[in-house]
């Protein structure tokens, strides 16, 4: 777990100087690594975790559908982008 966080989000400098600070940017990592794991999961396409979590670093600001994305990366990009939702997605359905 923690290679896996070392590799693929590299802390190399901290945001803040208080052991707060500090804490709270270990575990947004951890919530991030933990959010990719289901991700992964739920995709039928096997990815290598650090390929997937570039991927989805290239296209975070997107409004993409990211499982179809995942499942299917050489789709025509107008297929799988979509407008902004118009209600909220759900994560674990």
């Amino acid at each position: 777990m923690f290679k896996r966080l070392k590799q693929n989000f590299p802390l190399k400098y901290f945001l803040g100087d208080s052991q707060n600070a500090i804490e709270i940017q270990i575990w947004c990592g951890l919530i991030i690594q933990l959010l990719m794991l289901v991700v992964q999961r739920r995709i039928s396409k096997k990815w290598a975790f650090s390929n997937m979590v570039s991927m989805i670093r290239l296209y975070l600001m997107s409004y993409i559908d990211v499982f179809k994305f995942l499942n299917d990366p050489n789709r025509s990009w107008n297929e799988v982008a979509t407008k902004p939702p118009e209600i909220q997605l759900d994560l674990f359905t």
